[in-house]
């Protein structure tokens, strides 16, 4: 393998992008490349880093701020080509790399927190932050900049700064291990079926699970998966309880189930490192380390919300468990009512209560109209325009290109996506980006990326969505916004670089869109004849919206409180699954509901420490989002002009440049009450 020293980054194809769009040159790009490019990337920051250390001049914005935000360029441009094929289509040498790369990564920005002669040049600009005339963004930056070293070991002794940097690179190499694990479990557990197992299936999920079997070896077959786009079909609509049961146990389980992907060690081991982390850092608990630098600040500002949020989900699903036990009696059932029966008879509640099922949407919600949904909403609140460019490659045949253009005509950026579950993609969905959007420097213009996990439908078939699934594809379009219509100077807060209890906020706050009445009637159109979803259909499914609001929230909420509790503790338990078990029972967690993600698989807090202490975010955004789109429809306008405006002045476009609050305040005039959230749910 080549060595560091003989990898040209100014013209290699990981780090000079020189393909169409100014896109990486995908066809160019081997695995083998990664490491040889990362080491010498790795080599690049440290020389820059030395330079910017070591200047004798005193320090300014300009070669101390500015150098350090700018330096490093190479290296993120090859991580964000390999974190991406990590998620979205990785195999064993990139796995491999994987284990390799994150210790490393970990190591090299250990380093650089913890170089004392430029921290002393940050802290100095710090302690003279007053005098220096600096703008708003700039002053917020240096802050922010000055508080992540402190928070990164810099004002510890050398012992502890060493111990520190020994516990980041550790606690990386058990989120890589912890995200492998869940995804080797995901993709090696499949339950196939015969045309005679397929009792209450509709259409769609039938082509989805033999295209599932064919992609496996299995032609002619039915293909059960762990991708939520069969799993959650599957247990709504099977009729035989027996492989509701196999599903929803294999699915509960991942990252449990003994052998090599069991993660329960991985987990107990992370929470030990981070409860002795945020003691190193002079912190009560991993949480108050975590949420030190949120909107919430402190574990019982996220209790003061979860806790009534609890009550009265807890009381709206033992209302609605009461309902579905009569629908399973009624039909013959005398088993006990379990969480497998959940969704089968919570789907026969709903087309009780309001004459239709969600497999009368599906037909309406194509992902080719839904996709242009989101662009329609886009361009009315915000005079963007996507154009699609074919041909281009990219890390997946499957992925699709866009150019984003502003009402002008001028290029704005790109838009890349990628849509459909493989077995070398990890579940979920999510946004990221190959290259932020900002002015400092030589400027950087944004490319964006969402990835889903919908199931792929036969060729020549088109790819129809559930209602939940199209709303994901909103909400991580809402975050591709955040990014791509960024006006910041500083990179380092760019787009989606806020606070994690505000970063929900524009995603959540789009999937209103999706359900405007005017939205559905324009893009809501049969596959088959074209036809609009008709005003009764859609009126039942507006009417149905709060439904099912007890089990939603429960799942939700118990993943988010199990989360705290791991974190708000000053150490950690020695056996997390039984800390999880103890949790739910002191939580009174119904024996018929699973959370959402448990603590084996829950690769929001443990693949990673992004959502760790953090999950809760999703609903203190929520509070934001359901108070923000209520100032539309206080205007009697879903796209008002003026309030669109606001809205992408102050939050889509604004990043982290200002502290959230103040940018909420300055669109809605004032911070929000639980109250509309609650309502939005369905719980009062």
């Amino acid at each position: 393998m080549s060595s560091a020293k003989t990898v040209d980054l100014a013209a290699h194809p990981l780090t000079a992008w020189n393909g169409p769009l100014g896109l990486p040159d995908f066809t160019r790009i081997s695995d083998a490349d990664f490491g040889p490019v990362f080491d010498a990337a790795f080599a690049a920051h440290e020389a820059e880093i030395e330079a910017i250390a070591g200047n004798a001049a005193e320090p300014t914005i300009e070669n101390t701020l500015a150098a350090l935000e700018l330096s490093g360029q190479a290296l993120e441009r090859v991580a964000s080509i390999f974190w991406c094929k990590a998620g979205a289509n990785t195999n064993e040498a990139i796995q491999k790399l994987e284990r390799e790369i994150s210790p490393k990564m970990s190591r090299h920005f250990s380093a650089i927190s913890m170089n004392e002669k430029l921290f002393a040049r940050i802290d100095a600009l710090y302690a003279k932050r007053a005098d220096l005339g600096l703008d708003a963004e700039t002053l917020r930056v240096l802050e922010k900049s000055w508080k992540g070293f402190v928070r990164s070991g810099a004002k510890l002794d050398a012992e502890g700064k060493k111990r520190l940097a020994a516990i980041n690179e550790e606690l990386s190499s058990l989120g890589t291990g912890f995200g492998q694990n869940v995804l080797a479990d995901e993709r090696d557990w499949a339950l196939f079926l015969d045309e005679g197992d397929l009792a209450g299936l509709p259409d769609f999920l039938k082509s989805a699970m033999a295209e599932a079997a064919a992609a496996r070896g299995q032609e002619g077959r039915y293909a059960v998966t762990l991708s939520r786009s069969i799993y959650e079909p599957f247990t709504t609509f099977s009729e035989r309880r027996d492989l509701r049961e196999a599903a929803w146990r294999a699915f509960t389980s991942r990252g449990q189930n003994g052998g090599a992907s069991d993660n329960t060690a991985l987990v107990r081991d992370t929470l030990k490192l981070r409860a002795e982390k945020a003691k190193l850092l002079g912190y009560d608990s991993f949480a108050a380390l975590k949420l030190d630098d949120t909107m919430a600040k402190t574990p019982k500002a996220v209790h003061d919300l979860l806790d009534p949020v609890w009550k009265k989900a807890l009381e709206k699903a033992g209302e609605d468990q009461r309902e579905l036990e009569r629908l399973a009696t009624e039909a013959g059932s005398n088993e006990p009512f379990a969480a497998w029966d959940w969704r089968f008879y919570q789907e026969k509640l709903r087309a009780e209560k309001f004459a239709f099922d969600e497999a009368e949407l599906k037909p309406y919600l194509q992902l080719e109209r839904i996709i242009a949904a989101c662009f329609d909403v886009a361009g009315r609140l915000f005079g963007i325009s996507f154009e699609e460019k074919t041909g281009i490659a990219g890390w997946h045949e499957d992925v699709r290109v866009f150019v984003v253009k502003n009402a002008d005509g001028s290029e704005r950026g790109l838009f890349l996506a990628d849509y459909f579950a493989r077995a070398s993609k990890r579940s979920g969905a999510w946004m990221s980006s190959l290259q932020s959007g900002y002015r400092l420097g030589e400027g950087s213009t944004p490319i964006i990326y969402n990835i889903m996990n919908f199931a792929k439908p036969p060729k020549g078939e088109p790819a129809l969505l559930s209602m939940d699934e199209a709303r994901t594809l909103f909400h991580e379009f809402g975050h591709a916004l955040h990014g791509m219509l960024t006006e910041v100077t500083w990179p380092s807060v760019s787009g989606t670089s806020v606070s994690r209890d505000f970063v929900e906020l524009p995603s959540q706050l789009y999937e209103h869109w999706l359900t405007v009445p005017a939205v559905l009637e324009k893009h809501a159109l049969h596959y088959r004849d074209g036809k609009a979803m008709p005003k009764a259909l859609l009126d039942k499914m507006l009417a149905a919206q709060t439904f099912g609001a007890g089990f939603a929230t429960v799942e939700f909420t118990a993943s988010a409180l199990v989360d705290m509790a791991y974190h708000a503790r000053p150490d950690a338990p020695q056996e997390p699954l039984a800390f999880e078990a103890e949790t739910l029972a002191g939580l009174d967690m119904p024996d018929t509901i699973a959370m959402r993600h448990r603590t084996p698989h829950f690769s929001h807090v443990f693949s990673g420490d992004g959502y760790s202490a953090g999950y809760y975010s999703y609903m203190w955004s929520e509070v934001l989002d359901a108070d923000a789109f209520s100032a539309f429809e206080e205007s009697g306008d879903p796209f008002n002009p003026e309030l669109a405006a606001r809205l992408r002045e102050n939050i889509y476009s604004a990043g982290g440049s200002k502290d959230p609050e103040a940018l909420y305040t300055a669109f809605r005039g004032k911070m929000p009450s639980p109250e509309a959230m609650m309502a939005k749910r369905g719980l009062v």
